[in-house]
């Protein structure tokens, strides 16, 4: 496996222009407001606004919300919003400056924005750019990379994810992350070095278990992966990576314990604490929800028409397979890991009562495995003949088109349609109804005058498709400069 390249290179540069496309054309498109963002969104403005973890004075605009004595609190894991937080400090004291009242619902409004930038959107773009790495590290060329890191950020419904004030992608952005820090174990050779990259390990994938609570058992994956790497190096190295990895958990999990605590005086879940007559099935079935996986809802959770990964981005189809390549030819436990989280995920939502994960594009309980899976699309191209590269380009093109369609129109696709993509966002689409959202993450009360989904382009006053127009300005600058930064490459 080859090391990463000097950080003036041109490999660099292309990393770098891939990020910076993935983030803008996330930014390009506002989702509007819905149960799940505004839960978390009333629980950042709680903090930064009331100082309290009680969303009272918001609640009225979502139903994903905790009780307890006679107080509402999100029933979220608290990771994004935590992170959100510098960011919407650093927000209001910006428009203070610029005479925008953060307080005001111009305000708040401007403010969801921008924490869903940074909190969500810059996040996914730089595990874009760990992709790219990633890719090339496990014997692919540059552009073989650059495919397989536009697939992630534009051809499945990470692009949805990302531009939405959810905790998927964020998840997913450092549950990739954390296998590259255990990657980079292998490579280290001081003993400073195995702790710090433990320690990074220990962080990430703690963090994604405080954003979202079933991501601890691919946390663990990942923990055990790390001191895999440096197992053949003796017992020194395995308790220094130990120690790295547990500090770095240990600390995010004092975060999410803390948390707990203050809010409900214990350490169970958040999502403990519905009213009985929210979400019913939550304490009727099984333990929150979770009971076995259903064969038939694995199926549509991959091929079906409402929610299935491979319906929604048939790209995605050469994951399992560049895996199992990836295993066979270099024994990497890294395909291991991806493949396992991967599975861990998909049979997780399987096993959910509510497996369709109400609004939503693709299957979104699973959607944090989504980054790390497209690692076998990168391997599956490099080991593809000329005719089957063809057709995973035409199958990217698809997938690219279909994020496109859903993320223009909306993102929020109904549940108890049996194809929402077809009824739906096909039809909406051609016939120019662009960022149909109109809920709004703020109160009712400031949201009368609207403050739903919009796309940049009708900022500017395009509408229709016509409003997609900067985007796609935006991806032929992008081309034209990756094109001649891939031509000045060596094959890596």
């Amino acid at each position: 496996m080859s090391r990463l390249p000097k950080s003036s290179s041109p490999l660099w540069k292309s990393a770098w222009l891939l990020g910076t496309v993935s983030f803008l054309s996330f930014l390009y498109f506002y989702e509007g407001g819905g149960w799940n963002q505004n839960s978390r969104f009333d629980l950042l403005r709680a903090i930064i606004e009331r100082h309290t973890l009680q969303i009272d004075a918001y609640a009225d605009n979502t139903q994903d919300k905790a009780h307890f004595r006679g107080h509402y609190y999100s029933d979220k894991a608290p990771g994004l919003v935590f992170l959100a937080v510098p960011f919407a400090v650093a927000a209001r004291a910006g428009m203070n400056r610029v005479g925008v009242d953060p307080d005001s619902a111009r305000g708040e409004f401007v403010l969801s924005y921008l924490v869903t930038a940074w909190a969500v959107a810059l996040p996914t773009a730089l595990a874009v750019v760990c992709l790219f790495f990633l890719a090339l590290r496990f014997g692919c060329s540059s552009t073989v990379a650059a495919f397989a890191a536009m697939v992630t950020s534009l051809g499945t419904p990470m692009w949805a994810y990302a531009s939405l004030f959810w905790a998927h992608a964020l998840v997913g952005a450092c549950l990739l992350l954390a296998l590259a820090a255990g990657l980079k174990l292998r490579d280290t050779s001081s003993r400073r070095a195995d702790f710090w990259w433990a320690l990074a390990l220990g962080l990430a994938a703690g963090w994604a278990t405080v954003t979202e609570y079933p991501a601890l058992p691919a946390s663990g994956l990942l923990a055990l992966f790390a001191v895999s790497q440096v197992w053949t190096r003796g017992s020194a190295a395995r308790w220094r990576v130990a120690a790295g990895v547990g500090i770095g958990a240990a600390a995010c999990a004092l975060v999410l314990l803390t948390y707990l605590h203050a809010a409900f005086g214990s350490f169970r879940p958040s999502y403990s604490y519905y009213d009985p007559n929210s979400f019913s099935f939550m304490q009727q079935r099984g333990y929150m929800g979770l009971t076995y996986p259903h064969p038939d809802r694995l199926l549509k959770l991959l091929f079906g028409c409402a929610r299935g990964l491979f319906f929604a981005s048939p790209v995605m189809l050469a994951a399992p397979v560049g895996l199992w390549g990836l295993w066979k030819k270099q024994r990497s436990g890294a395909a291991v890991v991806a493949a396992s989280i991967a599975l861990y995920y998909f049979l997780f939502n399987a096993s959910f009562y509510w497996w369709k994960a109400g609004l939503t594009f693709g299957p979104r309980y699973a959607g944090a495995a989504i980054p790390i899976l497209c690692l076998g699309v990168a391997r599956a191209w490099q080991d593809a003949t000329k005719a089957w590269r063809s057709v995973l380009v035409a199958l990217g093109i698809i997938s690219l088109f279909v994020a496109l369609m859903v993320v223009s129109t909306t993102s929020q696709l109904a549940m108890q349609d049996s194809c929402p993509i077809v009824h739906s966002s096909w039809p909406a689409f051609w016939s120019g109804q662009m960022a149909m959202n109109r809920e709004s993450m703020l109160t009712a009360a400031e949201a009368a005058s609207g403050y739903g989904a919009f796309n940049v382009g009708q900022l500017l006053g395009l509408q229709g498709l016509v409003s997609l127009i900067p985007l796609f300005g935006l991806w032929g600058i992008g081309g034209l400069i990756g094109v001649r930064l891939l031509r000045s490459q060596r094959p890596a």
